[in-house]
């Protein structure tokens, strides 16, 4: 799916259809993704979805109404988002299964098991069957776009992020292949976009972007990329989730992921020629926060091709930005 076909379901899903605008406001909210700070809508966010100042919502737990009628006041919620919205939303969830996984069951949703669970069962029902039951609840619920699957490797055992958190089908990127096809084959169905993550590979990372740099300088390899390369040949990528992690084999000035036009336009864009939706990794993340600050870090991710940057408002260390402070950048 190319990136104009991707803006183009949302265009014309809608009955009314928002043509070209001159509102420069109205642009730089379609480059933006943020968190919002409770389980209802709040009003600060709708007031911005009004004015068309945020293109794209994100939910995390916190987001998750804690009622016998959770289901129902969820799907309330982003209805009352997307309706308010000059341009259809993206609303945005990270729905991988097993630890990251907003929906719980003590919510009163069905069980989700990690991708290293399905990965090692080596059944192609098994993840037929958990990504339909995602894709079907996602949208029941109101969401469009799903952070989800993780295609990196596990390639290092004692990677915390990744591997020991069991978000990795596989150290072998044919399986990772086999089984991402798969989630997105299931979630298309449903009309729910995909975003592989985490852009050039975060499996064979030391340290936790979350918590500071990681630099793969000495950890990755090519192999990495194989999940991106095969996925995009074979038309299975939706969209794409840059990572913070610095690689000096891919970016000379050992510049993160995330703002390295060598690595978003070099080879992503360039040399897999992929035309569809970037998305940043959270930018609030210590890897990027505790090292650029906040304005240079917008500023960098945008220039080496990232077309919208999440300001999740979830990091317990991470001061709250406002849809206007990036607008301010």
């Amino acid at each position: 799916m190319t990136k104009r076909s991707l803006i183009a379901f949302f265009l014309f899903s809608c009955s009314k259809v928002v043509a070209q605008t001159d509102s420069l406001d109205l642009k730089i909210g379609q480059m933006i993704l943020i968190g919002m700070p409770k389980a209802e809508v709040d009003s600060t966010v709708l007031e911005d979805v009004k004015q068309g100042k945020v293109g794209s919502l994100i939910y995390f737990e916190k987001n998750i109404p804690k009622s016998s009628s959770a289901f129902t006041s969820f799907k309330k919620m982003s209805w009352t988002y997307q309706k308010n919205a000059p341009i259809p939303l993206f609303i945005c969830i990270d729905q991988e299964g097993g630890k990251v996984n907003r929906l719980k069951e003590k919510y009163g949703f069905a069980r989700s098991i990690t991708a290293e669970s399905i990965g090692k069962s080596k059944s192609l029902d098994s993840v037929r069957f958990y990504a339909e039951s995602t894709a079907a609840t996602l949208a029941g619920l109101g969401i469009n776009v799903n952070f989800a699957p993780c295609v990196d490797l596990a390639v290092n055992p004692d990677n915390t992020v990744i591997v020991k958190n069991g978000r990795s089908y596989s150290a072998n990127e044919d399986t990772v292949i086999l089984f991402a096809k798969e989630v997105v084959k299931q979630h298309r169905k449903f009309g729910v976009i995909t975003a592989l993550k985490h852009f050039p590979g975060h499996g064979s990372s030391k340290e936790d972007t979350h918590l500071g740099l990681a630099d793969i300088s000495n950890t990755w390899s090519e192999r990495e990329l194989k999940p991106y390369q095969g996925l995009i040949d074979s038309n299975y990528v939706d969209a794409v989730m840059s990572s913070h992690v610095v690689n000096k084999n891919l970016d000379a000035d050992a510049l993160p992921g995330t703002l390295s036009k060598s690595v978003i336009d070099g080879i992503l864009r360039k040399k897999f020629h992929f035309n569809g939706v970037v998305f940043s990794d959270d930018m609030q993340m210590k890897a990027i926060i505790s090292n650029y600050g906040f304005e240079e870090a917008i500023k960098k991710a945008i220039d080496a091709g990232v077309d919208i940057v999440c300001v999740s408002n979830n990091v317990a260390v991470a001061d709250r930005h406002s849809v206007s402070e990036v607008h301010a950048v």
